[in-house]
């Protein structure tokens, strides 16, 4: 199926069920806050789905239970068979289903823990990272339980996979977390990421190994740092199999907010993977996954947002253990922590691992020379380890319209990449959506998609224009990795005595007082040649304190790919405006009748 399909019966699913979902929250006004009806439909939603998708083998499944009481074997062995017959690597063993909940009003909360209590082990704990305890007494206290159980048990709220597939339902939970987000002041960086870009990262993820993946399959592990419900890692599994269905793809994946790591762990279990490999906690300071390493890493970690909780730890492992941690190469600015999420990519990056990760601008050019930005930039491409950078259009996320990019980072570089970058302008790249999702305004297609993979796999400076459709463009620019970086050197100003001479110490010149200034000096040009050339001309007094150099490294994306246009002329707007005005007046005449 194409991304042009994919995205046609999203459309659809999503609007259905996340409006019929919505249209629930309404029964919990006046209980509720707007912004706190998520902490009842999330759950109850994620148990709906449960329920929907156990429905075949439930009678199996409290048979066995029953039987495996009478029988001396321990724990571990009964929850064994009984996720056999279940037919997933969870069950119910409850005689309660959302029903036969429906069907007795009378004893709606008893029944209901005694359902809940039925669920194995690792739904309860789903259960208890979505504090749903507290949310069940509220509810039956207040004569809610039952009407939200009758709601989500009408016809109309199937969620089997029968009738929604685990692509959609991840679409479903996203959507209803974003209306209910609505009410919050949320900032640009906390937004989910959707599908059409995903599969943009995936594509360029495994570009380089395709042809490797179709012929013989394989067996790797991939990484979300900051996954969300996980949706990046199952489109990457996908996209994998896509290519050979006998591809293998072991997935980890840590995401720091409760509700949204139940969603994830609910969505793993129901696909088949491991769930224990989904982690609950703060990625920067409660690191789940130290010592791993992995073949992928796919993210989209929060941008704009500080990390004044976790600075803390963050500097502790910073001064302690140095390149031997995640952080050696420098630390950011405390009001964006998006760079330290790229540091734990390169950190679990396996010798021929490669990352795919979303930054906003700030990334490319925030610092000074010597600062940690700067310094993250320096040992990212002094080490060879940036591979492409792709510029996305604005207006492609559900919460954000700012610019936003795609580093591919690799630990090993094919060989025609080795010492330089790609830069790829996708800015002009994209689709108008028929109707917006939020600040979702656009959409990445296939043929969108396809010429950015085209840009990327041609690796050479260029423009690509899609061929129904001239407007849509990608630029592609290589650059030696050299070009990014600088030396700031200090230049003083020799002080002159009465009679216009240089004032000297120890056969050196004194500096005057207040006329130190800098150049940036590109490290493509002799430093004493530019300052032969561009300072002493205009300034002969001039000398270079070389102590105090710093390198520094940015990457001038804007610049790069700036094109002129000059504005339009006074006359042709002066000429634009009257013929405007012409036509209004005709047409106040056909009204008038005139």
């Amino acid at each position: 199926m194409t991304i042009t399909d994919i995205q046609k019966q999203t459309n659809k699913n999503i609007q259905e069920k996340a409006n019929l979902i919505w249209n629930i929250a309404t029964h919990l006004v006046g209980l509720y806050k707007p912004h706190q009806y998520g902490n009842v439909i999330l759950p109850f939603t994620v148990l709906k789905r449960f329920d929907d998708i156990l429905k075949k083998t439930k009678s199996m499944v409290i048979s066995q239970a029953d039987s495996l009481k009478k029988m001396p074997i321990d724990d571990n062995l009964k929850d064994t068979i009984l996720r056999k017959t279940s037919g997933y690597d969870f069950y119910n063993t409850s005689k309660f289903d959302f029903e036969k909940l429906a069907a007795d009003s009378e004893n709606i909360e008893s029944n209901f823990n005694d359902y809940l209590m039925g669920f194995s082990d690792n739904v309860k704990d789903i259960i208890a990272n979505f504090k749903l305890a507290d949310e069940v007494k509220t509810l039956a206290e207040n004569g809610k339980l039952y009407i939200v159980i009758q709601e989500f048990n009408s016809t109309n709220a199937d969620m089997s996979l029968e009738k929604i597939t685990s692509t959609d339902m991840g679409y479903i939970f996203e959507e209803l977390i974003r209306k209910f987000s609505e009410s919050y002041d949320e900032q640009a960086g906390a937004h989910f990421t959707a599908r059409d870009i995903i599969y943009l990262m995936t594509e360029l993820l495994i570009a380089p190994e395709r042809n490797e993946i179709e012929k013989n399959g394989c067996a790797k592990t991939a990484y979300d740092m900051a996954m969300g419900t996980s949706q990046m890692l199952g489109c990457l599994d996908e996209k994998l199999k896509e290519v050979n269905e006998n591809a293998d793809l072991m997935i980890f994946g840590q995401e720091l907010n409760p509700q949204t790591y139940a969603i994830a762990k609910a969505d793993t279990l129901i696909k088949g993977y491991n769930a224990s490999n989904m982690k609950q906690g703060d990625t920067l300071d409660n690191d789940q996954f130290s010592g791993y390493t992995f073949d992928y890493i796919i993210s989209n970690p929060p941008f704009g947002i500080d990390w004044k909780s976790e600075e803390k730890a963050v500097k502790e492992e910073f001064t302690k253990q140095g390149y031997d941690g995640r952080f050696g190469p420098g630390l950011p600015a405390v009001g964006d922590g998006q760079m330290l999420f790229m540091l734990n990519g390169v950190k679990k990056l396996k010798d021929t691992g490669r990352m795919a990760i979303i930054q906003n601008g700030s990334s490319l050019f925030n610092g000074d020379a010597g600062s940690g930005p700067s310094n993250i930039r320096k040992y990212l491409i002094e080490n060879d380890l940036l591979e492409c950078i792709v510029q996305l259009p604005t207006n492609l996320f559900y919460n954000t319209g700012i610019a936003t990019y795609i580093w591919v980072i690799t630990k090993l570089k094919p060989a025609h990449r080795i010492g330089k970058v790609q830069l790829i302008d996708a800015s002009k790249c994209f689709v108008k959506r028929r109707k917006n999702i939020g600040n979702k305004r656009v959409d990445l297609d296939d043929e969108c998609v396809n010429l950015i993979l085209k840009a990327y796999s041609g690796n050479v400076d260029g423009v690509y224009h899609a061929e129904n459709n001239e407007q849509i463009i990608v630029e592609s620019k290589i650059l030696d990795n050299a070009y990014f970086g600088y030396t700031k050197v200090t230049v003083e100003t020799a002080e002159l005595d009465e009679n216009g001479n240089e004032v000297l110490k120890r056969g050196k010149p004194v500096v005057s007082k207040g006329k130190t200034d800098n150049e940036i000096i590109p490290l493509t040009e002799d430093i004493d040649s530019y300052f032969q050339k561009n300072v002493l001309p205009y300034n002969e007094h001039a000398f270079m304190d070389r102590s105090k150099d710093k390198i520094g490294y940015e990457i001038p994306f804007t610049r790069l790919f700036y094109k002129f246009v000059a504005p339009r002329s006074s006359d042709d707007i002066f000429a634009e405006f009257k013929a405007l005005s012409a036509e209004e007046s005709e047409l106040m005449k056909e009204i008038l009748g005139e």
